[in-house]
């Protein structure tokens, strides 16, 4: 794709959604950060459901711990995995409280060192709580910047590094944001709903190149 056809692209899903937020619901970084925990392998819309009402009663570290994980385990255990994650927040509370005094680092190193917490889920936390520029790849961002022509790689890490270098600096902030809710949306992975799409000019799947 090239550079003008890439302006577009991110000018388009600008001028649609100025703005653009996470589905996931939360009050502050370590509820964002408990959030996209448990949002693995499972929706926005069912980790929800679930941590509308743990985080009216459970909103610190302090009180997660508190809380312990079987209870845990049982306010959470609609979202699949529900067992592993449980045990995941509770021991990545234990070490915001040792090491961090109860805050959540705007660290890349400091997150990826917490039980559960991986290379996405630390740029989600880093865009979304201290607001850095980064791009965190899930299964819609890979389709899209696959499909589209955007920017091809055969793994999470390839496209990661190609977003980065295509993107431009005043779009980086909220770039993974509207890729993700275009993959959600409208590029859908079994049936690209192209008809509707605003990109479909700029796409190498709707002309037909895959």
């Amino acid at each position: 794709m090239s550079p003008d056809a890439i302006e577009a692209l991110y000018a388009r899903l600008a001028a649609a959604n100025p703005e653009p937020r996470s589905e996931l619901e939360y009050r502050d970084p370590f509820t964002l950060l408990v959030a996209v925990v448990l949002s693995a392998q499972a929706t926005d819309a069912g980790v929800n459901k679930a941590t509308g009402p743990l985080f009216a009663e459970v909103a610190t570290p302090q009180a997660m711990l508190e809380l312990g994980e079987e209870r845990l385990a049982e306010r959470i255990r609609t979202i699949g995995l529900y067992r592993t994650k449980a045990r995941n927040v509770i021991a990545l509370s234990r070490l915001l409280v040792e090491r961090h005094g109860g805050a959540v680092p705007p660290d890349r190193e400091a997150l990826e060192a917490l039980p559960g917490v991986g290379r996405k889920t630390a740029n989600v936390v880093l865009n979304i709580a201290f607001g850095q520029p980064t791009i965190a790849v899930d299964t819609h961002v890979f389709r899209v910047a696959n499909r589209t022509g955007l920017a091809p790689g055969k793994d999470v890490e390839a496209v990661e590094r190609g977003l980065l270098a295509v993107t431009p600096s005043h779009w980086l902030l909220h770039a993974h944001h509207w890729l993700i809710l275009h993959g959600r949306h409208v590029c859908k992975a079994r049936k690209p709903d192209c008809e509707s799409c605003r990109l479909r000019d700029l796409c190498a799947f709707a002309s037909g190149a895959s």
